[in-house]
């Protein structure tokens, strides 16, 4: 057995070229590359005590709580202080030029896209067979069954049968077309008449409709959104050459 393992860069290279990660990768290099460029030239900068902000931001979700957490968080991750400090400006210099590029463009946006922020708070059992899905479903309609009951019965997954099928709040957008255009044409509360999709047969209690609200979370969403669109045109736009042979390793 090995004693001792002698890790180098190109092998590293090399691992992320074997887990199929070498395109998000690029994308992301390029992503970056793009971001300080259109901040360069909007003339955004960071300054030291949005640095200091920042930096204590990223040790408090990394719950570092000390500085020898600090360190051994730098060491897991091969940083030294200096690509820290560029971990942080990288962030900062990003909320920035979001802030520079769409903070005009979130109530428009949003008024023209409401509809797909409207949420709903529902329910749902999967099952693999239709005719078992309409005994339940007029069950139900009779009132000789509640919806826990059936989520209890058949639902395999332990966590969310012991939540009765409970999915939260869900967007337009998080849902199949098929399941999306009966959840809200429902009437809540409502039990829908089982849904055949390519996971199965979904019979689903919409228990509310939720109307979009523009708080600081949704606002905080849309600017990703914008961001992320901006962040695919401009990489469909630039011209990147390699400086590694990848084909050669």
């Amino acid at each position: 057995m090995l004693q001792a393992i002698t890790i180098t860069s190109e092998d590293i290279l090399h691992q992320v070229k074997l887990s199929c990660k070498i395109p998000s990768v690029i994308e992301e290099i390029v992503t970056r590359k793009i971001i300080a460029s259109a901040a360069a030239e909007a003339g955004i900068k960071v300054e030291i005590e949005e640095l200091q902000k920042a930096a204590d931001n990223i040790r408090l979700m990394n719950k570092l709580e000390s500085a020898d957490d600090t360190w051994a968080w730098l060491q897991k991750h091969g940083f030294s202080l200096d690509d820290f400090e560029e971990l942080v400006c990288i962030s900062i210099i990003s909320n920035k030029l979001v802030a520079h590029l769409f903070a005009d463009q979130i109530e428009p946006y949003f008024f023209e896209h409401q509809l797909d922020y409207v949420g709903v708070l529902m329910y749902e059992v999967v099952l693999d067979d239709e005719d078992l899905a309409m005994e339940l479903f007029y069950a139900l309609q009779e009132g000789e069954m509640s919806f826990p009951e059936v989520a209890h019965q058949y639902i395999q997954d332990k966590e969310l049968r012991r939540i009765g099928g409970y999915r939260g709040i869900v967007r337009r957008q998080e849902l199949k077309p098929e399941i999306s255009a009966a959840v809200f044409a429902a009437k809540p509360p409502q039990v829908l008449k089982p849904i055949v999709t390519s996971s199965g047969v979904h019979l689903i209690l919409v228990d509310e409709i939720i109307q979009p609200r523009l708080d600081n979370q949704l606002r905080s969403k849309i600017f990703l959104d914008l961001f992320s669109e901006w962040s695919k045109q401009q990489i469909e736009q630039v011209e990147y050459l390699f400086a590694v042979d990848l084909h050669g390793m």
